[in-house]
């Protein structure tokens, strides 16, 4: 399954060092929830990320009450695209999960 979508990147504090996520539609992570495969730890999902010209492998995670999944920005993502807290990001997702 490979999903585009715009995003508003946030910072989470809650560690000593900052963390900046984008957050999925509900809807896409409603879709996203239905595919079968087998449980991972904090109900993560293997995906390939693309924001701009940048690609990696890594996980999305449920968070908050609305169920949506959202998305780690590495500081190496963030640098090469020159991304920063509050900006509006185009996504590209591929779930390895499926």
């Amino acid at each position: 399954m490979r999903v585009d979508f715009t995003a508003s990147v946030y910072r989470w504090d809650a560690r000593a060092e900052a963390w900046f996520f984008v957050a999925l539609p509900v809807e896409l992570s409603e879709e996203i929830r239905e595919i079968p495969r087998i449980p991972r730890g904090f109900g993560a999902v293997a995906v390939r990320a693309a924001v701009g010209s940048t690609t990696w492998r890594t996980s999305i995670f449920p968070a908050g009450d609305e169920g949506a999944y959202v998305l780690p920005l590495k500081r190496s993502v963030r640098d090469a695209e020159g991304v920063a807290e509050g900006d509006v990001i185009g996504v590209v997702l591929e779930v390895l999960d499926a």
